[in-house]
């Protein structure tokens, strides 16, 4: 199984684009679409998009198979992308040693998607951003559609 058009759109818009370097919310150097610099990786001059574009597809692609090693029971498109946003966000580490983990393979779908609502914290405090994304892999795991924010 790969990442969905609709799992790709769910990680480039909550990442969003930058051409530098920057501090992600948990302090770590970052650029492109979420991508954690490497120890051995600099951008001194930053990057285009369609670097950026190349570096995720690899990124994508590892937290992909970290989801088909870790996950045991059989998943649906929607919440294969919402894991797979989950490991590209937070990390194979974090998804290896969860609750959520655990209550998935046991078979317990519901409750598993109910576990990602509880990843919305940084620094010990709900982030907006955390909790936006964290509904949005909810959507993707139900099948429901995408709430559309009302224009201004």
């Amino acid at each position: 199984m790969q990442l969905s058009a609709a799992g790709l759109e769910l990680i480039k818009r909550s990442e969003g684009f930058r051409n530098r370097t920057y501090l992600d919310v948990a302090g770590l150097p970052t650029i492109g679409y979420g991508h954690l610099l490497l120890p051995r990786e600099s951008f001194p001059n930053g990057i285009e998009e369609a670097q950026a574009t190349q570096i995720l597809a690899g990124d994508v692609r590892a937290a992909e198979q970290s989801v088909q090693r870790l996950v045991k029971v059989a998943l649906t498109q929607g919440q294969f992308d919402a894991l797979v946003d989950f490991c590209f966000n937070l990390g194979a580490g974090r998804l290896a040693s969860s609750t959520l983990l655990k209550v998935l393979n046991g078979g317990r779908y519901e409750a598993a998607a109910e576990q990602l609502l509880r990843w919305d914290l940084a620094g010990g405090e709900v982030n907006a951003g955390l909790k936006a994304r964290r509904e949005a892999e909810c959507q993707l795991w139900t099948g429901a559609a995408p709430q559309q924010q009302a224009a201004a």
